[in-house]
């Protein structure tokens, strides 16, 4: 595994294995295999209500705490400074650790602010390695940088992939030292993106996957990337990404995919945020 130094000077793994949309019933198992097959970063959200398993995993695993690397993230309902600070020591709880090594703001709505700043003492109090945030747009994550915060922000989580690559928004949070994290990376598949002819041929110049091609594409562009897969065998070809080097040829074929539209939605349309804030009551009311 290769490690990404973050601004902080903490070290994180620039392969993290995400548990979105994974069932909590099945969130254990699938953390254990990921760390068997060589995962030493984990990505999970309160929203996604699934850290009390992660918790367990990392219990059960075999290795040493400072050995994992574990993200989670703040939903918006436990937004402004006393919220979080509360959902920060839940989310310890949980996860069964003295500390996390990175928490992010989910969405750049409601009092993040406040929650920064609750982001903020926690990391002074060594309860959180390193603090950042998550889908802030470029306008957002300036203003963080630039006039709520004692701290930079060590990690922006956006979607990223060959059709969506977010060349302008790395541009931005390189500016202010902030590393840029990858969700999605295969785009769950939209727009035929394994069967992409561009990247099937530049695969087989190195027996590689589409998939594989992808995910060197990022890392070579300083990347960080949290990717999802349940199976055992595809986490193991997921990892198998260090034994060869894409072309500034094969970079630029590639960057020409590129239509700098989501596949997914528009964090800047007010019904997005109504459709965020009932996904999760939805969610949460199925684990009740």
């Amino acid at each position: 595994m290769e490690y990404v130094k973050l601004n902080n000077g903490v070290e994180m793994p620039i392969l993290n294995y995400g548990v979105y949309q994974i069932p909590k019933e099945e969130t254990k198992q699938c953390v254990l295999d990921a760390i068997k097959a060589g995962y030493r970063g984990i990505d999970t959200a309160q929203s996604y209500f699934n850290e009390k398993e992660v918790g367990e995993a990392i219990k059960e695993c075999g290795l040493n705490r400072e050995d994992l690397f574990i993200t989670t993230k703040i939903w918006i309902d436990n937004y402004g400074y006393e919220k979080c600070k509360k959902s920060i020591e839940e989310s310890l709880e949980k996860l069964q650790s003295e500390y996390i090594d990175l928490v992010l703001l989910h969405q750049p709505f409601s009092d993040y602010y406040g929650a920064y700043k609750a982001l903020e003492e926690k990391y002074k109090e060594g309860k959180i390695r390193a603090i950042g945030v998550s889908n802030f747009y470029p306008d957002r994550l300036s203003d963080i940088c630039l006039f709520e915060r004692k701290v930079v922000p060590a990690v922006n989580q956006v979607e990223t992939n060959p059709m969506n690559a977010q060349f302008k928004a790395q541009e931005n949070m390189n500016k202010y030292g902030v590393k840029i994290e990858a969700w999605a990376p295969f785009g769950e598949g939209k727009n035929n993106m394994f069967t992409n002819e561009t990247l099937v041929n530049i695969g087989k110049k190195y027996a590689k996957t589409s998939a594989q091609v992808i995910l060197r594409w990022l890392i070579q562009r300083g990347v960080i990337v949290a990717l999802k897969t349940t199976h055992f065998e595809r986490m193991k070809e997921n990892i198998d990404i260090f034994d060869f080097e894409l072309t500034n040829e094969d970079m630029d074929k590639i960057k020409q995919l590129d239509s700098s539209d989501s596949l997914f939605f528009n964090h800047q349309d007010p019904g997005m945020v109504e459709w965020f804030d009932e996904l999760v009551k939805t969610r949460r009311k199925k684990i009740k």
